[in-house]
């Protein structure tokens, strides 16, 4: 998804750029699909309702694409670096046709609702093109696919949230799991195209989200992250939904902090994470409710972009400096142990030293503890790049993006330094991909934690306490509390 990510992300915490589902016995469907993912965890959540799909339409999955007869990528379109990528991993799947000549080529999501017009006359590199509204299609497309001709769906919805759908948890850990809460973005911040491939605004069903998360439970998960491009705006208004969805006109409307309540006592043991969280939509009805339940995680990730007003006025984010560093005070007021991270952008259009300077300062007021960090690249079709010049000299945006990422770096280490000595309640999520002789887990705080398994006798799932007896710059290094 991003350009650049944080430096200081250690390995145990880092998710790959595509992966495949798991593999399904294959006797029990006709046909076989292969799906990677890249980008942001809206597209691996959509790529589990894609999986669902096409199981009901007799594809079971396969992790060797070449065996595949269908082969689909879900796209992303927020980085030029992300499209390129895709296009030459498009050329390699390819090579399917070499084993099965009948076999489809699709691509989703983003990039397919951006560069639909491409796809199709560039003839030879997909058989289908579906957008991130149209996945109910799929069946229709594939069978007019199969006559030869070209498929494609992009139509984008104002009320599809695919609420009904129960998705495949492509190649989960069977301990975390992504649900969505909504879909589409109505800010229009300039540099972004999401609005554009996603379409609007519209909250999904509260009610199904609570029996989608209590499922997750039920079949041994532990946790749960709510999904969406601005979760705090979640706002679903019984009148505008169906009654046979759970909505009447005797409910009363559900904000996202009366959501977040709602899943949280799904079960004590059910943590609750969410993200995206927008500055200016984030209330403190949400930092209240996020307070009151011990297993709603104490962490926040919350974009600043830029720490300098000016560009942020130019990028549209609709709040200024001193607005959103009150609003960090006023949330570490509330909850003085949440962990915080940020996005950050460097090198937007006509930005000055002294604006990255300011960008600098507010990451040292606000302390984050991890960000994820790129320079600018225009995009085509958003607001930025119709009404400012990309100006900046590359050689300066990656120069000013260097001292972001050494200064994240250090206020990175210095946040797990103060953790020495600390003792925190450790969702366990599997083996340390170093070594299977220690667990590895997060934190409420969403901070990595390694630990030795010694004598105990415990499993992935389990809540352990871990007492944090060193660090790195990324990870903390813990013991087992008896």
């Amino acid at each position: 998804m991003l350009e650049r990510m944080n430096h200081t992300m250690h390995e145990e915490s880092k998710q790959g750029e595509a992966y495949a589902p798991f593999v399904n016995d294959p006797t029990a469907y006709n046909k076989k699909f292969y799906i990677e993912s890249y980008g942001c965890a809206m597209n691996f959540a959509d790529s589990e309702i894609v999986a669902s799909i096409l199981n009901e339409n007799g594809f079971g999955a396969t992790r060797n694409f070449e065996e595949a007869d269908l082969v689909l990528i879900n796209t992303c379109s927020i980085r030029e670096k992300a499209e390129q990528t895709v296009r030459k991993r498009l050329t390699e799947l390819r090579k399917v046709k070499k084993y099965n000549s009948g076999a489809l080529i699709g691509v989703l999501g983003c990039m397919a609702e951006r560069l639909k017009a491409q796809f199709l006359e560039e003839e030879k590199l997909v058989d289908m093109v579906v957008g991130p509204d149209a996945y109910r299609s799929l069946p229709a497309l594939i069978s007019e696919a199969e006559t030869g001709q070209k498929a494609v769906n992009v139509l984008l919805s104002r009320d599809e949230t695919y609420a009904d759908i129960s998705p495949i948890r492509l190649d989960s850990n069977g301990v975390s799991g992504f649900v969505s809460i909504m879909r589409g973005c109505n800010n229009m911040c300039s540099f972004c195209v999401v609005p554009f491939t996603r379409g609007r605004e519209r909250s999904r069903d509260p009610h199904s989200i609570v029996k989608e998360c209590a499922d997750l439970f039920n079949n041994g998960y532990r946790e749960v992250t709510l999904l969406g491009q601005n979760v705090d705006s979640y706002y679903w208004v019984p009148e505008h939904n169906s009654p046979s969805t759970g909505g009447g006109r005797g409910e009363a409307a559900v904000t996202f902090a009366n959501l977040l309540e709602m899943v949280a006592l799904v079960n004590p043991l059910l943590r609750v994470r969410f993200s995206t969280s927008h500055p200016k939509d984030i209330t403190d009805d949400v930092l209240f409710t996020m307070a009151k339940h011990e297993n709603i995680c104490k962490y926040i990730h919350l974009p600043v972009q830029s720490g300098s007003t000016r560009v942020l006025q130019l990028m549209n984010r609709t709040y200024t400096r001193e607005w959103y560093m009150a609003k960090v005070d006023r949330i570490m007021e509330i909850m003085p142990d949440c962990g915080l991270s940020s996005d950050i952008i460097t090198g937007f259009c006509t930005e000055t030293e002294e604006d990255h300077q300011d960008t600098m300062s507010i990451m040292e007021h606000s302390k984050y503890d991890m960000s994820y960090m790129f320079f600018y690249s225009e995009r085509p079709g958003t607001l930025a790049a119709r009404r400012y010049k990309d100006d900046i000299p590359e050689d300066v945006k990656k120069r000013r993006l260097d001292e972001v990422v050494k200064l994240q770096n250090a206020l990175s280490h210095k946040s797990n330094l103060k953790d020495l000595g600390k003792t925190f309640k450790v969702l366990i999520e599997g083996n340390s991909k170093r070594s299977d002789k220690d667990w590895m887990g997060r934190t409420s705080q969403n901070k990595v934690i390694v630990f030795p398994k010694e004598q105990y006798e415990l499993n992935k799932g389990h809540y352990v306490m871990v007492k944090v007896t060193d660090c790195t710059v990324a990870t903390l290094i813990g013991k087992i509390e008896p």
